[in-house]
């Protein structure tokens, strides 16, 4: 294994770092992705020890995350419903699953932790793959779901921030402007998920407990945001939820 990860804080230098770090996402993808790979693993490590656990990241592509979990010593499967996002730039890795998100190819109750970044906003039923991951989770273990919500300044993706004149507009305005449709496309590949239907699935799926629900970029001194209906689905960002299997 690596050196372990400095202990996580969720300060404004942090917060700085991300968002420098997000801004070559375009021009360096490598060094955005490893970079917030690296935060996510301590990060999740604040809930719960890697070393020795099962770990299966929906939508994993790549395998960024799974990588950084790795290297922490968890045992690690990565998902996708895309074959070409698994291989990456090159040969897929072992440890890929081609799968659904909406149907998760794994037992009930089979791993230790069920993790997944930015995917939710991007399936049509976003509280089924939700109610998956709380479903192959073990009794006792983590479901580490965050998400980037629709009314947050990034919510349209690469054509924010039209989305807030409507997600087809927004799409049709990058279309004009650039020759091709979006990536992810308002209503096929992008669907708007609010931080109110996650709180509220979190608090009503009878398996699992909610452990926390933090803005995931931002400082801890901005949690009171997230108890402000209206404000908090522009201010926080991306939503991070931590919940404990029952």
């Amino acid at each position: 294994m690596g050196d372990r990860p400095v202990p996580f804080r969720a300060n404004l230098a942090r917060s700085v770092r991300l968002f420098r770090a997000f801004q070559s996402e375009q021009s360096d993808q490598d060094g955005y992705y490893t970079a917030l790979a690296t935060d996510t693993t301590a990060q999740l490590t604040h809930y719960a020890p890697l070393l020795g656990r099962t770990v299966v990241d929906v939508g994993g592509g790549p395998g960024y995350f799974t990588r950084a979990f790795a290297r922490e010593g968890a045992r690690c499967v990565r998902l996708d419903a895309d074959a070409g996002e698994l291989a990456g730039s090159g040969t897929p890795e072992p440890g890929g699953v081609l799968g659904s998100a909406l149907a998760l190819p794994l037992r009930d109750e089979s791993v230790d932790i069920c993790f997944s970044s930015n995917v939710l906003e991007h399936v049509a039923e976003p509280w089924r793959m939700a109610g998956e991951m709380a479903r192959v989770t073990r009794r006792g273990g983590i479901v580490f779901l965050a998400f980037t919500n629709w009314l947050s300044p990034w919510g349209g993706h690469e054509t924010s921030p039209w989305h807030y004149l409507g997600g087809h507009a927004a799409a049709r305005r990058y279309e004009r402007r650039t020759g091709r449709p979006p990536k992810n496309l308002y209503g096929t590949s992008l669907h708007p998920v609010s931080v109110s239907a996650a709180l509220r699935w979190s608090r009503s799926d009878p398996r699992v407990h909610l452990v926390d629900a933090v803005p995931r970029y931002l400082p801890t001194w901005t949690r009171p945001v997230l108890r402000v209906p209206g404000l908090r689905e522009f201010v926080t960002w991306n939503l991070l939820l931590v919940l404990r299997r029952r």
